[in-house]
């Protein structure tokens, strides 16, 4: 099978990023010692420099992790809503949906409090030395992506005109950047540097410094900044109005990231590790369920046969997911039914011939709520090319929406990461004076709908789309593989894991091939439209599969030929360390000996 380049593999260790610097950062600890979470904490860390209209210092992460020896654990870098963020407080501003921008959307930035507790329980190294890769590129300029200078360039009359703060930072001499160009941000190198002189000045050992860096990030001056800026300033936003944030420093003080058992599926010779329903990580595993009434080897991984049963396996799963998931803190999701024989059963005899054009969520008793429309934006809603919101995929269209990173790590002990992080977008919001990043804009994902599962609530977590993967085999940790996408996540990274396993494609031709995704559910994000039976798939799939999708009734849109996913993968196969990553957008890279 044609792939874009070779899958990597070596007995050392791998890791694989959507950017090659983080990539590179991770294999530089390693080489020096360093293991998989050090590693991956220093490349995550590189991905805020790298991609800040993907990920930031103000976004989120979660994370799965797989320690040599011990059990998956899921980390929780998902921060929640402000104790302000209740339903009749945006009624009572005359919104029925959380804007798409601004300060309104910002929840709890759980990235870094995530990033140092796996620091410190997990990893070996210091504070200073994680973030000196990082630091290097503020200070000495990192080559702006094009995607990230067509970004800036398209917000330059917003940032101008309503975001003073953003044009300082990042139209410097007054004007958007070049793609290619070094851009620093020697605020941001400055507040990283005052964070590691606050660690140090705790003395003791590693793990001290570490919580005395996550108690100034949480109680001291960006705390203290954050919740000046959201008291004093009204930002615009997506509802074509300017609104002050509702995040305050005792919000920040209140939350840090945790460890939760992860929710699994066994499939084939594998054990699929995802969150729970705060994320929609379970729909991964839906999916799974219901593949497995289907002879998928069976089926070409490029035909139109295998390409409709697993779109219309996501379909349903994906209608369940609107129906019945959210913090499990607040609400109860009936997780064990959701993914039992029995309901996917009577789930999969929905699935015929035909496309459905109907959300069809199953129905279990005593639980779920109404799903929002999601087909119109509201009233006053300003234009996404200029304001952005959402995460379709940045690298698919260079439009001015959010997204996600990714980042996949092995070392030659066996410990296992994947992480997605995300949030915190230059375009999200306006940059915080004197700290060089913009805060998140998570809460967008909330329904002000005191029925849905999903509906907003103080302390409560967004459920999230971001959605890391880990996979056993045997028993022992497999594979660390996820993209960026938004609603896609489930979807790409579906379709490589069953063309690894019942295909028998290594990691780069997983990968590599045609891809396709639906959009037939409300998006998780600002708008929230949806767009009953459409399937968007890469031209490549061929006019023979394509006119066969279209003549089951599926709303075909063809895509450029590399224009889905941006999917990374590391595995280990007993001795052997894999590795792998996506082509398109040409920045993800896979690196290993």
């Amino acid at each position: 099978m044609f792939t874009t380049r070779p899958e990597i593999t070596g007995t050392f260790g791998v890791a694989a990023s959507t950017h090659w610097l983080a990539t590179g950062t991770a294999m530089s600890v390693l080489e020096r010692g360093g293991n998989a979470f050090d590693a991956a904490v220093a490349a995550g860390f590189t991905l805020q420099v790298v991609e800040p209209h993907l990920n930031g210092p103000g976004g989120e992460v979660p994370m799965l992790i797989a320690p040599a020896g011990h059990a998956v654990q899921v980390v929780c870098g998902q921060g929640i809503a402000p104790q302000a963020a209740t339903i009749d407080a945006f009624s009572a501003l005359g919104l029925n949906m959380v804007p798409g921008t601004g300060l309104l959307a910002t929840v709890v930035p759980g990235a870094f409090d995530a990033w140092m507790l796996v620091l410190r329980d997990h990893g070996t190294w210091p504070l200073a030395d994680i973030l000196a890769p990082a630091l290097h590129y503020l200070d000495h300029g990192q080559p702006l992506l094009e995607t990230t200078a067509d970004v800036i360039a398209r917000l330059e009359n917003l940032f101008t005109r309503e975001w003073p703060t953003s044009a300082e930072l990042y139209l410097p001499n007054g004007a958007a950047p070049k793609a290619g160009a070094l851009f620093r941000n020697p605020t941001l190198a400055e507040t990283y540097r005052k964070i590691v002189r606050h660690s140090e000045a705790a003395r003791g050992s590693r793990e001290k410094q570490i919580d005395a860096a996550r108690a100034v990030w949480r109680e001291g001056f960006i705390a203290d900044a954050i919740d000046g800026f959201c008291a004093a300033t009204e930002a615009m936003d997506t509802s074509g109005a300017r609104h002050k944030g509702l995040l305050t420093g005792n919000d920040m003080a209140a939350w840090s990231a945790s460890y939760e058992d992860p929710l699994t599926f066994d499939y084939h010779d594998t054990t699929v590790c995802k969150t729970g329903p705060w994320g929609q990580g379970p729909v991964f595993l839906q999916q799974l369920a219901l593949l497995s009434g289907f002879d998928v080897g069976a089926m070409d991984p490029n035909g139109a046969d295998f390409i409709h049963t697993v779109v219309e396996c996501a379909k349903l799963a994906f209608a369940d997911r609107e129906a019945f998931y959210g913090d499990p803190n607040f609400t109860d999701v009936p997780v064990k039914v959701l993914l039992s024989a029995d309901y996917a059963d009577a789930r999969r005899a929905l699935i015929g011939t035909a496309a459905s054009l109907d959300l069809r969520p199953g129905t279990i008793k005593g639980f779920g709520g109404p799903i929002g429309s999601g087909d119109a934006a509201p009233a006053g809603a300003q234009d996404l090319g200029e304001f952005g919101a959402g995460e379709p995929t940045v690298a698919k269209t260079g439009a001015t929406r959010g997204d996600t990173c990714h980042l996949d790590v092995i070392d030659r002990w066996g410990n296992m990461v994947s992480a997605t992080p995300s949030g915190g977008w230059l375009q999200g919001s306006p940059a915080i004076p004197g700290l060089g990043f913009c805060l998140n804009t998570r809460a967008q994902m909330f329904w002000l709908d005191q029925r849905s599962p999903n509906a907003l609530a103080p302390g409560k977590r967004p459920r999230t789309t971001l959605t890391p993967s880990l996979a056993l085999r045997d028993g022992e940790p497999y594979m660390a593989f996820g993209t960026p996408g938004g609603d896609q996540q489930d979807q790409w990274s579906l379709t490589f894991f069953l063309r690894h396993v019942h295909h028998g494609m290594n990691l780069q031709e997983a990968i590599d091939a045609p891809a396709f995704h639906s959009e037939h559910w409300p998006n998780s994000f600002y708008p929230r439209q949806a767009y009953p039976g459409r399937l968007v798939i890469e031209g490549r799939a061929g006019e023979t599969v394509i006119s066969a999708l279209k003549g089951r009734g599926h709303d075909a849109v063809v895509g450029p030929d590399w224009s889905e996913g941006r999917l990374s993968a590391c595995a280990r196969d007993g001795g052997l360390l894999r590795a792998a990553a996506n082509a398109r957008g040409m920045q993800g890279y896979a690196a290993g000996r």
